[in-house]
C-alpha cells in the first residue's frame, strides 16, 4: 500500500487524544481531542461554503494553535493550502489569494486591519483566525452554516465525539498539498507548487533524525507560513505527540530567552539571527573581560571555565535541549568557532522552499564546523563545477523533496528545474570527499572582480559583522570598487556613549583591520552607515535587491 502522508496526522491524532497538542505562549492550549474536534467543524464549513477537492484555500496571520489547525483541516479536507506570510503587505497578500484562486481566506486581525475584500472579488469567504467566525461571506449556505455549526456537528455526531471517528481521506503522494508563496531576497514572490511526497519525505527525515517524542515540548518561533518553520516546528511536532507552543509575539531574543525558561524545549530549531544575538548580548561580554581571557589561555582552569560557560549557554537556551539546529541563513564564523570550542550540542542545516525545505543535515557530535552537513535521505546534492571540491559551482538537488515548479510560471520553473530534474538553487558550494556540503553565497549575489575573481560578498560579511559597534553589513559593487553599507550597535554606541567622530574613526579602523585580512581583489573601497536595520525577509535574511 502507497505511503499516506494525512495517515500520519489521523493516527497521531487518535494515539495522543488526551495530551496537549498546541498552546499559543500565555494563552489557551488545545489537546489533540480538541484538534480534531475543530478540524470536523471546519470540514463541515468548507463543505457548506462549496470547496471542493483541489480548491485552495488561504491563511495569513501570525502563529497561533488556529493557524495550526485550519492548516491541518484544509490538507485533512482534501483542498490546497495556500500559506501566506503575515508580514507581507497588503498588496502582496492581495495578489497572492488572486493569483492562486483561493476559495476561502482565514486572516489574524493584525492582517485583517490593512487588507480590503474588495480587492479580493473571488473569494467566497473570510474567516476571522481567532474563532473562526465570518468576516465576509458571500454564500448564503456559508453563513447558514457557520450560524448552526455546533448543531450540525452534534447532527454528524449524534454520541459523542471518539478517536475511532477520525476518519480522513488518503492523499496519493504526487498530489499537490501546498503553495507556498517565496519570501524573495532577490524579486517578487513566486508560488512553490509542493506535493505531499514534499511533506511526507520531510516527515520522514525528522522521525528518522529524532523519533517520537510524545509529551515533550517545542517552542515555535519561526513562521508557520514559511516551510522551515511549518516542516520542523510544527508537522513534525504534531504527527510525534510534541507539544508546541506558539510565540505569537516577535521573537526578539527577549521574547525568546523567556519562552525558553519557561516551555524548557527538548529541540531548538532556529534561524542564526536569534541566536548570535543571544550569544553576543549574553555571553561575550563576560568571555571577552581581560581577567576571563587570562583565565581562559590556563589549561586546566580553561577546560573548568569552558564547562561553566557551556552551562551557561545551555541555560540561556532552557536547559534542557539535545539539540540546537540552525538554518536558514549562514551562522556567524566567530559564533560557531565559539560554540564548537565549548562543545555546545549545534548543527546547521540547509533547505530552501523549493524543497518543502531540507536538503542537507548532520547530527551535531558527527557534524563538520562551517558546513552544513550531508545531503538527507531521498536526496541528492551535486555541485555545478569541473571539481566539486574545490571548484566553487551552483548546488544542484534532486529527490522526493523537490518541488513540481512554480504555479501559473513556467518560464521560472523552466529556469529552475532542468530536463533531468536537477533543481537549480542558485546557491553556490562545494562539497567535501565526506560528502559534507560548504556554502560559500548565492549565484546573484557572486561580484566578478575586475582580474576576473569571484567575490562573495557573505565572506566579507560574515568578518565585518565581528568588528567594534557593526550590527550588520551588507558590501555592494560600485562601479568596480566595494563598498559596505554598514548598520551600527546602537545600543553599543549608545552604553559606550560615542560621538560620530568617534565612531567614524572606529568604523575606518575596522576598514583599515578588514582590509588587512583580505586578499587584494576584495579589498573594501569605503563604507557607508545606515541607521536603520537593513529590510528583511521573514527569515531574517536582507533583501539585498533594494540596497544594489
Amino acid at each position: 500500500m502507497e505511503e499516506s502522508f494525512i495517515q500520519y496526522i489521523e493516527e497521531s491524532i487518535r494515539n495522543h487524544w488526551n495530551l496537549a497538542a498546541l498552546t499559543d505562549f500565555k494563552g489557551e492550549t488545545s489537546s489533540y481531542k480538541d484538534v480534531a474536534r475543530k478540524i470536523e467543524k471546519l470540514h463541515l464549513l468548507f463543505e457548506y461554503s462549496g470547496v471542493e477537492r483541489g480548491d485552495k484555500i488561504a491563511l495569513c496571520s501570525r502563529n497561533t494553535s488556529n493557524w495550526g489547525i485550519a492548516f491541518l483541516a484544509t490538507l485533512t479536507y482534501g483542498a490546497v493550502a495556500v500559506p501566506i506570510l503575515n508580514e507581507f503587505k497588503a498588496e502582496a497578500v492581495h495578489h497572492i489569494v488572486n493569483h492562486s484562486e483561493a476559495k476561502l481566506l482565514f486572516a489574524g486581525d493584525v492582517v485583517w486591519e490593512n487588507l480590503e475584500a474588495e480587492a479580493m472579488p473571488n473569494v467566497d469567504g473570510i474567516l476571522r483566525i481567532e474563532d473562526y467566525s465570518l468576516r465576509v461571506s458571500r454564500k448564503e449556505r456559508l453563513t447558514e452554516a457557520r450560524a448552526r455549526l455546533n448543531e450540525l456537528f452534534g447532527q454528524k455526531f449524534p454520541d459523542r465525539f471518539r478517536p475511532e471517528d477520525v476518519h480522513y481521506r488518503r492523499d496519493r503522494l504526487e498530489e499537490l498539498a501546498l503553495i507556498n508563496y517565496t519570501s524573495g531576497t532577490t524579486s517578487l514572490s513566486k508560488g512553490v507548487m509542493l506535493p505531499y511526497r514534499s511533506l511526507w519525505a520531510n516527515l520522514k527525515f525528522a522521525l528518522g533524525v529524532f523519533g517520537e517524542l510524545p509529551g515533550e515540548n517545542m517552542v515555535s518561533m519561526l513562521p508557520m507560513a514559511h516551510m522551515y518553520g511549518l516542516a520542523f516546528e510544527f508537522i513534525y511536532e504534531f504527527v510525534s505527540g510534541i507539544h508546541v507552543h506558539f510565540l505569537s509575539r516577535t521573537p526578539s531574543p527577549k521574547v525568546v530567552a523567556d519562552a525558553f525558561a519557561e516551555v524548557k524545549p527538548n529541540l531548538i530549531i532556529a534561524v542564526p539571527l536569534i541566536i548570535e544575538k543571544i550569544i553576543k548580548k549574553k555571553v561575550f561580554p563576560t568571555i571577552e573581560k581581560p581577567h576571563m581571557k587570562l583565565l581562559m589561555s590556563i589549561p586546566l582552569i580553561n577546560e573548568k571555565i569552558r564547562e561553566t560557560i557551556r552551562q551557561k549557554v545551555m541555560d540561556a537556551f532552557g536547559g534542557n535541549f539535545k539539540e540546537l539546529i540552525i538554518g536558514g541563513a549562514a551562522l556567524n564564523q566567530e559564533v560557531e568557532k565559539f560554540l564548537r570550542s565549548i562543545r555546545f550540542p549545534y548543527t546547521v542545516g540547509y533547505g530552501m522552499t523549493e524543497c518543502g525545505p531540507i536538503l542537507s543535515y548532520d547530527g551535531w557530535r558527527t557534524f563538520k564546523q562551517g558546513s552544513c552537513g550531508k545531503a538527507v535521505p531521498r536526496m541528492e546534492l551535486r555541485i555545478d563545477s569541473r571539481d566539486p571540491q574545490h571548484e566553487v559551482g551552483e548546488i544542484l538537488a534532486k529527490g522526493d523533496c523537490v518541488m513540481d515548479g512554480y504555479y501559473k510560471n513556467e518560464e521560472a520553473t523552466r529556469e529552475a528545474l532542468d530536463n533531468e530534474g536537477w533543481l537549480h538553487t542558485g546557491d553556490m558550494g562545494v562539497i567535501d570527499s565526506d560528502g559534507y556540503l560548504y556554502i560559500r553565497g548565492r549565484c546573484k549575489n557572486m561580484i566578478l572582480s575586475a582580474n576576473g575573481q569571484n567575490i562573495y560578498p557573505e565572506e566579507i560579511e560574515d568578518k565585518l559583522n565581528n568588528m567594534p559597534f557593526v550590527s550588520e553589513s551588507i558590501v555592494v559593487d560600485r562601479k568596480g570598487k566595494l563598498v559596505a553599507l554598514v548598520v551600527p550597535d546602537a545600543d553599543q554606541v549608545e552604553t559606550e556613549k560615542l560621538t560620530e567622530n568617534q565612531l567614524a574613526e572606529t568604523m575606518a579602523e575596522n576598514l583599515k583591520e578588514l582590509n588587512r585580512q583580505l586578499p587584494a581583489y576584495s579589498q573594501l573601497s569605503s563604507y557607508e552607515l545606515f541607521r536603520e536595520e537593513f529590510e528583511k525577509t521573514p527569515k531574517r535574511s536582507i533583501k539585498r535587491f533594494l540596497y544594489k
